[in-house]
C-alpha cells in the first residue's frame, strides 16, 4: 500500500469505529478489537514509509509488522 490508501484505509477505519461505538446497543467487541489492530498496524507501516522517505530509502521496502509486534510498542 502508498501512502494515500493507507491514510484512506485509516481514515475509513476510524469511521467504522466511531460508527460501532456510537450505535445504540452493545458494541461488537471482536470487531473493535480488529479495527484497533488494523490502525495499529496501517500506523506503523505509514510511519516505516515515511521514515524510509525521509532517510533517503525506498518507502516501498516498508513491511507490515506482526500484530504481536505492533501491539507491543509502548505509547
Amino acid at each position: 500500500m502508498d501512502d494515500k490508501e493507507l491514510t484512506s484505509r485509516i481514515s475509513a477505519l476510524i469511521d467504522e469505529e466511531h460508527k460501532l461505538e456510537r450505535a445504540g446497543h452493545e458494541p461488537n467487541h471482536e470487531r473493535l478489537r480488529a479495527i484497533e489492530v488494523e490502525l495499529d498496524t496501517c500506523w506503523d507501516l505509514l510511519r516505516q514509509r515515511r521514515a524510509r522517505r525521509s532517510a533517503g530509502e525506498n518507502p516501498d521496502e516498508a513491511q507490515a509488522r506482526p500484530e504481536g509486534v505492533v501491539e507491543g510498542y509502548q505509547q
